[in-house]
């Protein structure tokens, strides 16, 4: 899957005052982004704030940044949850003709065994009309997908990569040791991205990429060109706006940039609340002092 090295955004859903989907700001996002060189698009990923987007709004967002993207850069849909059955019936119900792959979250909240995270997973993958990137997220998932269970899955023809977002270093270095050549092992955490590739990594999915295109561009191209150093360098531009990111949930935080830019407005859904003044305030100054 050499369409999916290099930097997925994971993309915010725009919305208008009233909560209603910003179209017109999603379309801003989406070239922006494919401006500013990202590699591939994610849509309705944890960051789009999909545990708040109805089946139906998940649909039209994905429809519109399909016209948008116009077949320029692959495209990568969020379907994930902790009802395998759910799951199953979703791919009937979106047309992913037009998706290369599906990022499905690990099953949250009720906390399954290794043994029933594998065989959610095996079930998913031998339904899914397209290829399946795990994504471990254990902060947010309260499980961890551990290398153990990651390797048995890679080895399912279709699951073809994982995003890591356990912040476990060690993990992910038994996952890059032992892993099949042709599965990947993707970055779920913007900062540990260049440590990922210097353990044979082939890129990231980001939060911060929807307003830094470019440093994510040549980060990766660093990375990939195994220029370490280089790819570092890239990765301390966000040191201290990353923080930030997260300080009162994502993406309330990278919507706020994306305010800053022009791009769409800071508007998140309950239970999330816009960022704080003071959270307003510090992303300003950080993002005047990165100019």
């Amino acid at each position: 899957m050499e369409s999916l090295l290099g930097t997925g955004v994971a993309l915010v859903t725009p919305f208008n005052k009233d909560h209603s989907i910003d179209f017109n700001g999603l379309e801003k996002l989406v070239e922006f982004n494919i401006a500013g060189g990202v590699d591939y698009l994610v849509v309705q990923g944890t960051t789009g704030e999909s545990p708040s987007t109805s089946a139906e709004e998940k649909m039209q967002i994905l429809e519109r940044v399909i016209l948008i993207n116009n077949g320029r850069l692959p495209i990568v849909f969020g379907i994930g949850g902790n009802n395998t059955n759910e799951i199953l019936k979703a791919f009937d119900y979106f047309d992913l003709s037009e998706v290369d792959a599906i990022l499905s979250v690990s099953p949250y909240y009720n906390k399954p065994t290794q043994e029933g995270i594998y065989q959610h997973y095996k079930m998913i993958a031998a339904a899914s009309p397209v290829p399946i990137i795990l994504y471990n997220v254990p902060g947010r998932t309260a499980s961890n997908i551990s290398a153990e269970t990651t390797l048995r899955l890679a080895k399912i023809e279709n699951i073809i990569a994982v995003k890591e977002a356990s912040g476990n270093i060690e993990q992910c270095m038994q996952i890059a040791r032992n892993k099949p050549d042709n599965f990947l092992l993707i970055s779920g955490d913007d900062l540990l991205t260049p440590s990922l590739f210097a353990m044979g990594g082939s890129g990231v999915i980001s939060v911060l990429a929807n307003g830094f295109p470019a440093i994510f561009k040549e980060m990766c191209k660093a990375g990939l060109a195994g220029d370490f150093i280089a790819c570092s360098k890239q990765a301390y531009k966000l040191l201290d706006i990353n923080p930030h990111m997260y300080s009162e949930s994502n993406p309330v935080g990278i919507k706020h940039v994306l305010k800053e830019l022009g791009i769409c407005d800071h508007h998140v859904r309950l239970p999330l609340l816009p960022p704080s003044q003071a959270l307003q305030e510090k992303i300003r100054d950080i993002m005047n002092q990165m100019d």
